[in-house]
């Protein structure tokens, strides 16, 4: 896929990921035969996916102070859709785009961006389904503002309230509006949607979900999450 030059998007230090790594974890380009949100080509083995903890200058910090969170997130539970999945940490192919979850039913969050908990749009992305069925984000787009979200990072669990969500071609996918300046912690779940084309293999549309941080004190229960 092309990039979409001109933007300005939050990194973290030492981790300078090209425009188009960002573009393609929310125009993502799926799969062929229904495999969801295969961001980049699966046939060629990725690098080793990596984190440094810490933002970039510029950062935002006009948000109220949150508990300061520690390590790598390690789950997301989304408990009106179902969601209680491990997250690995997604690193980008030699194309630059960024390279999905090997399993279907686990999510994975961009670790070239903000983590969950940090200032910035994190960016969690996960399967639409694959050629056996619905994947770990099949029912994304049911989420609706107001709906809750928590991210496990460093044994501690971090609350993210929905604000809204948007279905949108690839071709004209809102870069600046997904990937802008927050003033504080947000977070971004992104998924396939939309038709299936069958001439091309990829589905025409993404999904996006927008949430923001909330104070951590009221973690969702554990048997919230179906």
């Amino acid at each position: 896929m092309t990039s979409r030059p001109g933007f300005a998007i939050r990194r973290h230090r030492d981790r300078r990921a090209p425009l188009a790594a960002l573009v393609a974890a929310g125009a993502a380009v799926c799969l062929a035969a229904g495999t969801g949100v295969g961001l980049a080509g699966e046939a060629a083995p990725a690098p080793p996916a990596s984190w440094r903890p810490g933002c970039a200058d510029g950062c935002a910090t006009t948000a109220a102070p949150l508990p300061a969170p520690h390590g790598p997130p390690t789950r997301v539970r989304v408990a009106r859709i179902g969601v209680d999945a491990d997250l690995a940490v997604l690193g980008l192919d030699a194309a630059g785009q960024l390279v999905p979850p090997a399993d279907h039913d686990r999510a994975g969050w961009y670790g070239g961006g903000p983590a969950p908990g940090d200032p910035g749009p994190a960016v969690i992305a996960g399967h639409l389904d694959s050629r056996r069925g619905p994947a770990v984000f099949a029912r994304l787009g049911e989420l609706r503002a107001g709906d809750r979200i928590e991210v496990r990072r460093g044994g501690q669990p971090l609350a993210f309230r929905v604000t809204g969500s948007l279905r949108t071609r690839k071709d004209a996918f809102p870069t600046a509006t997904v990937y802008g300046p927050t003033p504080g912690p947000e977070l971004r779940l992104v998924t396939c949607g939309g038709a299936f084309d069958r001439r091309t293999g990829h589905y025409r549309d993404n999904v996006v979900v927008f949430a923001v941080a909330e104070p951590s004190a009221d973690p969702l229960p554990r048997s919230a999450a179906g």
